[in-house]
């Protein structure tokens, strides 16, 4: 356990969650008017950790989770599902109208500067099941045989939000499937990312994959497909992995820059909400300098880019 000493006498302390991922935060009390220090040390405890899990945040109410938020940079709103009502950034998942997250993913890949860090809040939870998981994509790279390093240095991957829904899920509903369609989905929007990005805080490579991976540049759809699963499958390796079981008001930030995560669908019709902001992230650059470029922009569905 590490313990950092504040201004006003109160130790904010991180416990490590699991070997390679994750630390809960105790000592602190969420809200837009943390100190600059208090800030400064979660965001270090962030590219460390990866994924910073907080309990008992039962006060912040969305306003506020939009103004914690922009302490760490510049709050986004999703590209394409339209905010909560009467909310600036904030995006619901709702299970109750399709909102189960339950593929693996790193938020909003399918745009050049896709987050790069994630505030999540617990609002209901089932009383049993319905936990997030998250994978160190840095250790998933570290940990790769030389060859397969190698080889994921040099590839590109084209993301898109335009992808098979159904085929990515363990469930679907007829329902669900038509509002992927008509909202995620509205604008397609298509970028080609380096598989291997150079995290512009830490010097770490990290491995950009995920469900908005339509294919590798230059590879058949077939062969992309038996690769992706090779690289992916290092990724999810419980090794590089932490599970979170959510408790109402729990907060969890998370560096989508260096994560996957995946919400656990086992829970049925219980009821399972919760509340995201986004901020702001920065084009990956590729470990030859190469940066992120958008080849579809945002056309309607069913339209050529």
């Amino acid at each position: 356990m590490s313990e950092i000493v504040r201004e006003n006498k109160v130790a904010l302390r991180f416990q490590p969650a699991a070997g390679r991922i994750g630390a809960i935060v105790t000592g602190v009390r969420l809200s837009a008017d943390l100190s600059a220090d208090v800030v400064e040390e979660l965001n270090k405890a962030l590219l460390k950790y990866k994924v910073l899990f907080f309990r008992d945040q039962n006060h912040l109410q969305d306003a506020d989770q939009e103004a914690l938020a922009s302490l760490f940079g510049e709050p986004v709103a999703h590209p394409t599902v339209p905010n909560k009502e009467g909310t600036s950034y904030t995006l619901e998942l709702d299970s109750n109208h399709g909102g189960r997250a339950d593929s693996w993913h790193t938020d909003v890949t399918f745009v050049d500067a896709y987050p790069k860090a994630s505030i999540l809040r617990a609002v209901i939870v089932p009383e049993s099941g319905g936990d997030t998981v998250w994978a160190n994509t840095a250790t998933a790279y570290d940990n790769l045989p030389e060859q397969l390093k190698q080889l994921a240095d040099q590839l590109w991957a084209l993301h898109t939000n335009d992808y098979d829904y159904a085929a990515r899920r363990a469930s679907t509903t007829p329902e669900e499937v038509k509002r992927h369609r008509e909202v995620f989905a509205s604008r397609i929007i298509e970028t080609e990312h380096p598989v291997v990005r150079v995290h512009p805080e830490t010097g770490e490579r990290t491995l950009v994959l995920g469900h908005f991976v339509k294919k590798f540049i230059g590879l058949s759809v077939d062969d992309s497909a038996q690769l992706f699963s090779v690289l992916q499958n290092h990724i999810t390796k419980l090794e590089n992995t932490v599970r979170w079981r959510w408790s109402a008001g729990d907060v969890v930030i998370w560096d989508n820059r260096a994560t996957q995560h995946y919400a656990v669908n086992d829970y049925g019709n219980q009821h399972r909400v919760v509340r995201r902001v986004t901020v702001a992230g920065e084009v990956p650059v590729g470990v030859d300098g190469r940066r992120s470029v958008t080849r579809s922009p945002g056309s309607e569905h069913g339209a050529s880019a």
